[in-house]
């Protein structure tokens, strides 16, 4: 039989179908589904995109931080940027493995560590947009110092307690990153990925109640063999929860030098040489009751909100690699000379540079407006981080690949060795090497896929879901009978008519991608509708058909950000050339997306994927043991 989630989510059952799941996947549905806050559509861009409405109004004119909060931060951008020039020699860092230790004290100096901590409490005070240009600035020269930092400050213990720490909690271990103190983050364990209803990590509280004791051991802790404090994710006690037994998983701070916690090994990877990675046990760990951060029982909520604003340190940090990527194309292009001309005059590396150049202006574009909006503290943009981590990271790995494929045996060659027969060291194969990482950190890219779809189906599920659930009284289903009958019945004609989308008054020339993103949000409104319809509760099996619908809305979050980033940007450059660069790049992103598009419509029809998934499961089951023999 089915479960029930809680009340609210019994009208979603008929798309969240737990009658053939096993317990355990029953188990890691309720806990996911507990945790996480429901998507207001009205709240969030993206949200309304899957619903057929274009709301440009709420993110027109492109968003920007208040100018003295920017003014504020470019000292320390500049002051950054200056430092990762001259002190910083990113190919030595991967050659012996080891940030150096006068490094990571000039970074804590210049309040690297405390980017966003308040002042009050010795930080820097600085905006989300500012901490986004940093990690543009760290990704154009070293992932290691951007993993560092990153794993330190986006999913570490600064921004949980800036999201929901105590007074007392921020009081006590805030200023200590503002020293250099660094902290870390830990949830996977050997056998828990994206499933945390399988953590065997535990705490149990003490006797007379004021501390837990923490046991367990968790892995690829990033910053733990460095950190002074963690976030520890740990199962704690059930608790009745109307009537019904459900886990609890909790968010405890752990200072490191705690008797019973030991860093047991530290983890080396194919790239990022330097990443201080490691497996962390815990026995017997005394934790104060004081250490617990938002509540018993609410450690996923931390996990998943702390992740949202988390997630656009990668997809930053992908824009300044890209930045990089396409510098070194440029100059590589206009000097070599193959074939009585420089490769960049031939159209094979032509079309590459514009297609990096393009991917650079809509990534940008997507994290600083997402960024933004975070500053605002409007909305929800837990699907606009999303997609800019999934897209963006994507995009950033084909660049390097292609900025390997022009420079050829060069970009296949170490930058050392480059330098040894007296060339310039371009470390273009060391950005492969730290690159690859960042479509897996923070939730891979088959996960966000995931993630985007169940929040774009959720309007849906609140509104139809109890209409066809037989295991619900009847008077409940009639009742959503009547309720998603008068509501189909106005939004379904809608979505066939033209657009009422209100088009801001961007540059002239840039509002016809738009107009296209209004009309095109409708289609991709009405088909996943139909699918929901056609399919029922085997929807969300149907991942590939899910991820193609995520595609085409991200590809309209790709053309809006970007028409209105340079529409910004044309209006504030007033004066000068009549900014046909900015408008023809966009033309080309939007032509790009449009052809995007049209594959994903088509492949929703026209597709493999039932024929894929029967020879995976034969692959899986032996059926082609004879062609995995070994010659």
């Amino acid at each position: 039989m089915k479960v029930d989630i809680d009340k609210k989510n019994q009208e979603k059952e008929i798309l969240i179908d737990t009658s053939k799941m096993s317990k355990g996947q029953r188990d890691a549905l309720e806990l996911t589904e507990s945790a996480r806050d429901e998507v207001k559509e009205k709240d969030s861009f993206i949200g309304q995109l899957f619903m057929g409405k274009a709301d440009f109004e709420s993110i027109f004119p492109f968003p920007e931080p208040e100018p003295e909060k920017l003014a504020e931060g470019l000292p320390f951008l500049n002051k950054l940027k200056t430092f990762l020039e001259e002190h910083v020699d990113a190919d030595e860092i991967d050659r012996t493995g080891e940030i150096p230790e006068n490094v990571i004290k000039m970074l804590a100096e210049m309040g690297a560590f405390a980017i966003k901590v308040p002042k009050k409490y010795g930080g820097l005070g600085l905006c989300q947009t500012i901490y986004s240009r940093a990690a543009m600035l760290l990704g154009t020269h070293c992932g290691n110092l951007t993993a560092l930092l990153s794993a330190h400050q986006s999913i570490g213990v600064p921004q949980p307690l800036l999201l929901f720490g105590t007074e007392e909690q921020k009081a006590k271990y805030l200023p200590r990153f503002s020293r250099g103190d660094i902290s870390a983050f830990a949830l996977t364990e050997a056998g828990v990925g994206s499933d945390p209803s399988k953590m065997e990590t535990h705490a149990e509280p003490t006797e007379d109640g004021k501390h837990f004791l923490l046991n367990g051991e968790k892995l690829w802790c990033t910053n733990g063999t460095k950190a002074g404090v963690i976030i520890v994710m740990a199962s704690t006690p059930p608790k009745r929860i109307k009537g019904k037994e459900r886990k609890q998983v909790t968010a405890f701070i752990v200072e490191t030098n705690s008797p019973g916690l030991e860093v047991k090994q530290r983890c080396y990877f194919m790239g990022l040489k330097a990443l201080y990675n490691g497996v962390m046990s815990f026995k017997n760990v005394k934790i104060p009751i004081e250490n617990i951060v938002l509540g018993e029982g609410k450690g996923l909520k931390v996990a998943l909100s702390t992740l949202n604003t988390g997630r656009l340190t990668l997809p930053a940090a992908c824009t300044g690699m890209t930045r990089e990527c396409i510098r070194i194309n440029k100059k590589w292009s206009n000097e070599r000379r193959q074939w009585g001309n420089n490769i960049g005059k031939h159209a094979a590396i032509a079309e590459k540079i514009s297609k990096m150049t393009a991917q650079l202006f809509a990534m940008e574009s997507m994290v600083l407006l997402t960024s933004a909006l975070v500053d605002r503290k409007e909305g929800d943009i837990r699907l606009e981080a999303a997609m800019c981590k999934m897209w963006g990271t994507e995009k950033a790995w084909n660049v390097v690949d292609e900025t390997m494929q022009i420079r050829g045996g060069r970009g296949y060659e170490t930058a050392d060795s480059q330098k040894s027969r007296g060339e310039d060291p371009i470390p273009v194969e060391r950005f492969m090497r730290d690159c690859r990482i960042n479509t897996i950190f923070e939730g891979s890219s088959e996960i966000m896929r995931l993630f985007l779809a169940r929040e774009a189906l959720d309007p849906h599920l609140s509104i139809a879901g109890a209409a066809l659930n037989s295991k619900l009284p009847p008077a409940t289903r009639i009742q959503s009978v009547v309720k998603s009958a008068l509501f189909y019945s106005i939004w379904y004609p809608k979505m066939w008519m033209p657009s009422t989308d209100r088009i801001p008054e961007v540059h002239k020339r840039l509002y016809a991608p738009l107009k296209y993103v209004s009309k095109t949000s409708r289609k991709l409104a009405r088909t996943l509708f139909h699918a929901m319809v056609l399919n029922g509760p085997k929807l969300e099996k149907k991942q590939p058909l899910l991820a193609r619908y995520v595609e085409i809305g991200t590809e309209l979050f790709v053309i809006t950000a970007s028409v209105l980033r340079a529409d910004s940007l044309i209006k504030r450059d007033r004066e000068g050339s009549n900014h046909q660069e900015l408008i023809d790049l966009v033309y080309y992103i939007t032509k790009e997306s449009k052809i995007e598009i049209g594959k994903r419509f088509e492949a929703l029809n026209n597709n493999n994927d039932s024929e894929s998934y029967k020879i995976a499961q034969g692959v899986l089951n032996g059926e082609y043991d004879a062609l995995l023999k070994r010659i």
